[in-house]
């Protein structure tokens, strides 16, 4: 399936120490194993991907991204145990020779988490691992903001009336999925993660390395450009200008191991 490319690996990286985080925090809740294969659904621009061998050293991992401005920048990581694919999530569609699916801040983008979430599990082999973290911060003022911008006009009909939703499915209803497909050993955690930035207005550069390149990359420069001042004027008016800003982002990690 192709999709539009919203992302910008230089803006994202803006925090990559933020972000990376959570990955980290995803793969200490899986069980290593000898000899592992591992898939990384939404590998993004490689760096977090290739790190999985540091923990997992004698795994094979391949990585796998429908971005190709992403996919350029992982290709400086791949090495004899460690390949890098072109491919939506969704097109996928056998999991069973892999050990571990992972993924790291993607499925929030994916339709029907439900379904193919459900999918992945069914495929699992025995013993096989996955872990996913997305992030869930749609309630905070820098994504609900954004949403409001694109719901009113003039960026209503620029846009065509898209508005950004996320696809996160509660945690409650991860923790089902997992159970009711066979993993009995699971883990599903919220956390939120406190980010002390710079100032208020380092939220915008932010979400412009994700959330927002959704609005953004559907409209020309000028109107991009209108956007991007309304929804700064609309966010600095309601959190305030703070220098230093914390900003409270939250998270959903969930991570399970197939029986039988």
């Amino acid at each position: 399936m192709t999709q539009l490319d919203q992302w910008n690996p230089s803006q994202y990286n803006k925090f990559r120490d933020e972000r990376a985080q959570p990955f980290v925090d995803l793969v200490a809740m899986v069980q290593p194993a000898p000899a592992m294969r591992i898939i990384d659904l939404g590998c993004g621009a490689g760096e977090l991907t290739a790190s999985l061998l540091n923990r997992f050293p004698d795994a094979t991992v391949e990585g796998v991204d429908a971005s190709a401005k992403m996919l350029e920048q992982a290709a400086a990581h791949a090495g004899p145990r460690l390949s890098f694919r072109a491919g939506d999530v969704r097109d996928v569609t056998d999991v069973s020779p892999y050990d571990l699916v992972l993924s790291n801040a993607v499925f929030q983008w994916v339709p029907d988490n439900a379904g193919l979430v459900g999918r992945i599990l069914s495929q699992l082999r025995p013993g096989a691992q996955i872990a996913f973290q997305l992030p869930n911060n749609e309630a905070h003022p820098s994504h609900a903001l954004a949403a409001a911008v694109a719901s009113e006009s003039p960026f209503r009909e620029m846009l065509g009336g898209f508005v950004r939703r996320s696809e996160a499915l509660t945690l409650e209803q991860y923790a089902t999925l997992l159970y009711d497909h066979g993993l009995r050993e699971h883990m599903c955690i919220e956390k939120i993660y406190g980010h002390v930035l710079a100032n208020s207005a380092d939220v915008v550069e932010w979400v412009k390395g994700t959330s927002l390149g959704a609005y953004l990359a559907r409209l020309n420069e000028p109107d991009s450009a209108a956007f991007l001042t309304a929804y700064r004027e609309r966010l600095l008016g309601t959190i305030g200008d703070h220098s230093p800003y914390f900003y409270p982002f939250r998270r959903l990690l969930f991570w399970g191991r197939k029986g039988g």
